[in-house]
């Protein structure tokens, strides 16, 4: 296992995250504590959490898991996602926030959060409101460092430049969707984290399963994330996805790779991105995630890979003249 720091923080987290999304759900605790130990086999020294996942048993099952290795390991939890019937458990308010990290920190069985995201932009609450809460919590010493997660470009370069302004901690890290398939990130939120320096852990590498060699046009399993959860048939129901699925998987099969490792070692390649978040509801799915770390993940194979996919269009919609601007500056 190789690391990498997380963005300029000089924290070094292993170049593979592993989210604990199923703990407490579709993972009981004993199956929990096999993949807890089997990354930290591997080095794997980072997991992601959030306060939603499980109703809130994530956090308790990681909680328990790492009381062993608490100064090893470097946790994140979230907050935002709804978490209780009261009318006001939800969103980014300060009211919020400072109910909801205490519970986490009780969960967690722990004095701090090493990185606390909000998990989604809250439009009702202001961003300057939900900046200084999170300054607070730095202040206090329950949060360690901030991060963010399904924001656009846009919002996070405000929120920066908000916190730069007020001498408040910032964003260090940023939590995007980002496969062959969906893509986006390319066209924004990866170069901003380029430009800002922030740690980038995208989640859903494997899209929802999309890219583990069991979908195609004409493949489509019984069961599984995409079929039996609404939000990643959605999320994942374009037609064109399967067809890069299956391109994807067949070019797999000729390198003589596991699609899940693949998968995960492209994202992996991208320059702005610290670590991929793998996640696996058994150990025996956990194995070609790991993988990833030791795959040589060549330039020519990461082409060759971005190719079967569709290549989102120019920030500024003006890609047919990006060559002929790029030659003018270097003439100047």
């Amino acid at each position: 296992m190789k690391y990498k720091f997380l963005g300029k923080t000089g924290v070094l987290v292993s170049e593979l995250c592993f989210g604990t999304m199923t703990f407490g759900s579709e993972t009981d605790e004993m199956e929990a504590t096999r993949i807890f130990n089997k990354c930290r086999e591997a080095g794997v020294n980072f997991f992601d959490c959030s306060n939603s996942y499980s109703e809130g048993r994530a956090e308790t099952v990681l909680g328990k898991l790492i009381q062993g290795c608490r100064d090893e390991v470097v946790i994140t939890t979230k907050v935002t996602q709804r978490v209780g019937k009261d009318i006001n458990a939800i969103g980014s308010s300060r009211r919020h926030i400072m109910l909801s990290v205490d519970q986490s920190l009780s969960r967690l069985q722990t004095d701090r959060i090493d990185i606390y995201f909000i998990h989604y932009f809250d439009p009702f609450t202001a961003i300057e409101e939900t900046l200084r809460a999170l300054d607070d919590l730095v202040r206090q010493g329950k949060v360690l460092y901030l991060g963010v997660s399904n924001w656009a470009a846009w919002q996070i370069a405000k929120a920066l430049g908000v916190s730069e302004k007020n001498n408040w901690a910032r964003f260090e890290c940023i939590e995007p969707m980002y496969n062959l398939v969906k893509r986006q990130a390319e066209v924004e939120i990866l170069p901003l984290a380029g430009s800002e320096k922030l740690g980038v852990i995208p989640y859903n590498p494997l899209g929802a399963g999309l890219l583990t060699g069991k979908y195609s046009q004409g493949c489509k399993p019984a069961s599984g994330r995409i079929i039996e959860k609404k939000q990643y048939n959605q999320r994942y129901s374009d037609p064109i996805y399967y067809d890069i699925a299956e391109r994807f998987t067949n070019f797999a099969q000729k390198l003589g790779v596991n699609p899940v490792t693949l998968a995960i070692s492209w994202v992996k390649s991208h320059p702005a991105v610290t670590s991929p978040i793998i996640g696996a509801r058994n150990v025996e799915q956990l194995e070609a995630s790991l993988a990833a770390a030791d795959f040589d993940m060549t330039p020519e194979i990461v082409d060759q890979i971005t190719a079967l996919s569709v290549s989102p269009g120019n920030a500024t919609d003006r890609l047919e003249e990006e060559l002929d601007v790029n030659l003018h500056f270097r003439k100047r």
